[in-house]
């Protein structure tokens, strides 16, 4: 998305990340307790997608849809990272009952939640929302739905896609 004068409009902690916004960067612990950065997935396509807890029905449909098409992803030169406020061990479970191949990342203070802008749904509960970003690191897509996961799934996809770099 392009803005009239070339530069993205000034953003205040706690509003909803776009597309065309850069992704802000932030470092949390794994599922087996060590620090990821965004920063280090630069040059790759990022599906990062905010969950709002594990062994839910909807949460675990929407991890094991994940899990399904992490090949096409990954044909997309896409990595898939999952977020919510569940501790390491709880992701550690999770990742390990269904099989999950990618990254779950523990944001217990729900900061990194907080910058993205992610809204509660109801007012209550963490909200569900999947951002695409590209190899720059500028958000590409969003995807907003708090109960058809498999939109998330296909709509990431669909970007991802057409973010994959072209052979030499």
């Amino acid at each position: 998305m392009s803005h009239a004068s070339g530069a993205a409009p000034a953003r205040t902690y706690g509003d909803p990340i776009r597309a065309g916004d850069q992704a802000p960067d932030f470092t949390l612990p794994d599922q087996s307790g060590r620090p990821v950065s965004l920063r280090g997935f630069r040059g790759r396509t990022v599906v990062l997608y905010f969950y709002p807890r594990d062994h839910t029905m909807l949460c675990t449909a929407q991890a094991c849809d994940f899990r399904d098409a992490y090949e096409m992803f990954n044909q997309a030169g896409a990595e898939i990272v999952g977020i919510s406020s569940d501790p390491p061990a709880s992701h550690q479970g999770f990742a390990k009952q269904h099989a999950l191949p990618f990254l779950l990342l523990s944001d217990a203070g729900g900061m990194v939640r907080e910058r993205y802008g992610v809204p509660r749904l109801l007012g209550l509960l963490p909200g569900r929302v999947t951002y695409v970003i590209d190899p720059h690191g500028i958000v590409r897509d969003v995807i907003q739905s708090a109960f058809s996961v498999g939109a998330h799934v296909q709509g990431a996809l669909r970007t991802a896609e057409t973010l994959r770099q072209p052979p030499d």
